[in-house]
């Protein structure tokens, strides 16, 4: 999951950020509501985690211009303004929910969690694919019974993945959902996350699950015997940047 967090306070961001990404979280971070409407234009994000009191357009300004461009991605408000009129005008104005300052950071995880639910798509407290089970709200992945130790980042691929499993996933869309602007998309880091799951799921005999589909990106699932698909595992030198898949600028 990829998400925009918009929010002055240095501290505060640094801190929410740190949070987000240890959860496994992709998070761009910026200070102002210009910066906050560049961003969403350019980029495809899965929720916004939107302070009020911003420099520029403050919090209520970009959620209704969002609103009005046709954007429905998921907004929190976070402010130090509790009173009731501020709630309100922050739930007109677009929002779909609403954080006061000072927050314990659990809950806006748990809150992250509602949104997400009732954005539009199913999104499961477990995923099971054959006999691979994610555990999302844990953030634990076993198959056979067996426990499987991932990185935090491998495990952001794996959950994407697998909530897109048996359909073909491009390396642009993995880039714009697992990973944030700092991704250089002529690099060869998504291969490498790729094969390193791959290792850890696809082993002592059981049925493979991660596919390679040469040009056009990975499969996630049980391939029928005698399908066409390609599970070599590429090298770290095997894509030449000049076919590296075009993305958003970042810049």
């Amino acid at each position: 999951m990829r998400l925009l967090l918009v929010e002055d306070d240095a501290r505060i961001a640094r801190f929410v950020a740190k949070g987000l990404r240890e959860q496994a979280y992709a998070v761009d971070v910026v200070a102002t509501g210009e910066d906050a409407l560049y961003q969403t234009a350019i980029n495809s994000y899965d929720l916004i985690i939107l302070d009020v009191m911003i420099p520029g357009k403050n919090g209520f300004e970009v959620c209704r211009e969002l609103r009005r461009s046709g954007q429905r991605v998921p907004v929190l408000m976070l402010t130090a303004r509790d009173s009731v009129e501020d709630r309100i005008s922050g739930l007109d104005h677009g929002a779909d929910d609403y954080l006061t300052k000072p927050f314990e950071f659990r809950e806006l995880l748990a809150r992250l969690r509602a949104l997400l639910r009732r954005s539009g798509e199913l999104r499961p407290a477990q995923i099971a694919v054959a006999d691979l089970v994610l555990d999302t709200g844990a953030q634990t992945v076993s198959r056979g019974g067996r426990t499987i130790p991932l990185t935090t980042k491998e495990y952001a691929l794996l959950e994407f993945l697998a909530r897109n499993a048996g359909r073909v996933v491009g390396r642009a869309e993995i880039a714009e959902h697992v990973w944030d602007e700092s991704f250089d998309p002529f690099s060869n880091l998504i291969e490498v996350y790729v094969n390193r799951v791959r290792r850890k799921i696809d082993i002592h005999g059981a049925k493979p699950l991660l596919h390679t589909r040469r040009g056009a990106g990975y499969f996630f699932g049980v391939v029928a015997e005698g399908a066409a698909e390609s599970r070599e595992a590429e090298a770290p030198h095997a894509r030449a940047k000049g076919n590296a898949p075009s993305r958003k600028s970042h810049a």
